[in-house]
């Protein structure tokens, strides 16, 4: 029997559909997490810039963003719900042992969800009904709210990543907690930049991947080119941070946790003068089949010298470390993650040239196909990040101290499959009821631009959004919406987004 037979033959039953229905919620609910951590921040520099020059274009973004913003918070606090309770039910060995340690992060990131949630509603309710800058102001915390929940979940990822601030009694229980040291760990400051940046030049990309779309389809007029620039912009300046950030992390990984950065580039035996592979598949023999092989290149990267050594998956028992097939994923996982940074990074260079050499956006049309699969290509990113990380670390839950097997539930497998059914089920439903709101959003806004351009009233921000609202022409099925302002207004406002 292979090795992953045998270690797959003693696990417990439930392991598996435990394993999946935790996977599927966590992918699931990462989708939402680039604009619920960056989308609020994003939106304020719109806002920002729409008060500072007087912009109706802006201000009229920067509104209908908000807008957005809530509804996906409002998905998000279901999916993130839902995950806090997968914590205790299906992990309770994590829980019961090892909460007092690390369960800080979680109560720190239920505090700022919560203080989130009263933030966004005040934004959302003081269009219409503060003052400018009173608005502008009580908006400020929102992005510092949204960090400090990213800080939690980072906080208690990183310590399961490189457990530390506990000494253990004779039994093998957690006593003397530093809750300090159990925050910073090793891997916490790494781990919470990368993933901040990573969410910022996620949320622009996609957020300005829309505007782009729209270029495509021909509304070339100020709103889109603003839609556009300003969160591209943000995102093109975040990417080679990020890239520079990644190296700086799989650095960290190396000298921290040495037997998964062996899975993530399939590293079979301790050595000198490694190899790097890019992609390819590693047998439980330890040969490697397909990829494209790069000698010395692993040593290189690691120390900047080809005589780094590089410690191997076999320097652990069998037990200790992934198997095959999962280091197989998560080096996948892993190159895909780098390759779609770096093609982001030289989008991100391309736009700077143009901008920077003729001071205007680039006008090739593959630019802007490029740009439109940005957005989906960095949450692919984002995915293959979350599963690197995760699955690299197998078989621990919390690493070198405690066995994912160790921590599962004892409730029956099959109670377990149908639960994971009918997750899916209800998240198809959500995910769904998100996308037609959005439908629906954009379709009021469209038909309240046309009626706007047809009334021939001028820039529909003059009197908005502060200050009571304007006369409606009798049929506006829209009043609430206003169109937005600036050039080109009358000819395609009716296809905005």
């Amino acid at each position: 029997m292979s090795t992953s037979l045998h270690l797959l033959a003693d696990a417990p039953a439930q392991l598996l559909p435990a394993r999946e229905l935790m996977a599927f919620t966590l992918a699931s609910h990462i989708i939402l997490v680039p604009l619920g951590v960056a989308f609020p921040f994003i939106t304020l520099v719109m806002h920002y810039r729409g008060l500072r020059r007087k912009d109706a274009t802006a201000l009229l973004l920067a509104r209908r963003w908000s807008a957005v913003m809530a509804v996906q918070f409002a998905l998000g606090i279901v999916t993130g719900t839902v995950l806090s309770f997968e914590f205790g039910l299906l992990w309770p060995g994590l829980m019961g042992r090892w909460g007092d340690v690390f369960g800080i992060g979680f109560g720190v990131e239920a505090w700022a969800f919560f203080l989130e949630a009263v933030l966004i509603a005040i934004y959302l309710y003081g269009w219409r009904r503060l003052k400018p800058r009173t608005h502008f102001l009580l908006g400020l915390p929102l992005p510092c709210a949204a960090l400090l929940g990213a800080f939690g979940i980072l906080a208690a990822n990183s310590w399961m990543n490189t457990p530390q601030g506990f000494s253990l009694d004779s039994e093998g229980n957690p006593v003397d907690v530093n809750v300090w040291k159990a925050i910073f760990t090793p891997m916490f400051g790494p781990q919470y930049w990368h993933f901040v940046v990573a969410m910022v030049l996620t949320a622009g990309f996609v957020v300005a991947g829309v505007y782009a779309t729209g270029w495509l389809r021909g509304r070339r007029d100020r709103y889109h080119r603003l839609g556009f620039a300003v969160p591209f912009t943000i995102a093109a300046v975040a990417t080679p941070v990020q890239f520079v950030l990644g190296d700086s992390i799989a650095r960290s990984v190396f000298h921290k946790q040495p037997v998964k950065f062996a899975a993530l580039e399939i590293v079979w035996k301790t050595d000198t003068r490694v190899p790097e592979y890019l992609f390819g598949r590693l047998h439980e023999d330890g040969t490697v089949s397909g990829g494209i092989k790069i000698p010395l290149l692993d040593s290189v990267l690691a120390g900047f010298s080809p005589d780094t050594k590089v410690v191997g998956l076999t320097s652990v028992p069998a037990d200790q470390r992934p198997t095959a097939t999962q280091a197989t994923i998560a080096h996948w996982a892993f190159d895909i993650m780098v390759l779609i940074g770096s093609v982001l990074v030289l989008l991100a260079l391309w736009y700077g040239f143009v901008w920077l050499r003729h001071r205007r956006l680039p006008a090739s049309a593959w630019f802007y196909r490029s740009a439109a699969c940005a957005g989906v290509a960095s949450v692919v990113a984002v995915e293959c990040g979350w599963i690197a990380t995760e699955v690299g670390r197998q078989p621990w839950i919390v690493y070198q101290n405690m066995r994912v097997a160790e921590a599962v539930t004892s409730t029956r497998s099959t109670s377990l499959w149908i639960m994971l059914a009918v997750v899916m089920v209800v998240y198809v439903f959500l995910f769904g009821s998100f996308l037609v709101i959005l439908l629906k959003m954009r379709t009021r806004w469209r038909l309240a631009d046309l009626q706007q351009a047809s009334a021939g009233t001028g820039p529909p921000e003059d009197d908005l959004p502060y200050g009571p609202r304007a006369p409606v022409p009798v049929g506006d099925v829209s009043a609430g919406d206003g169109p937005p302002a600036g050039a080109g207004a009358g000819q395609s406002g009716g296809d905005r987004p």
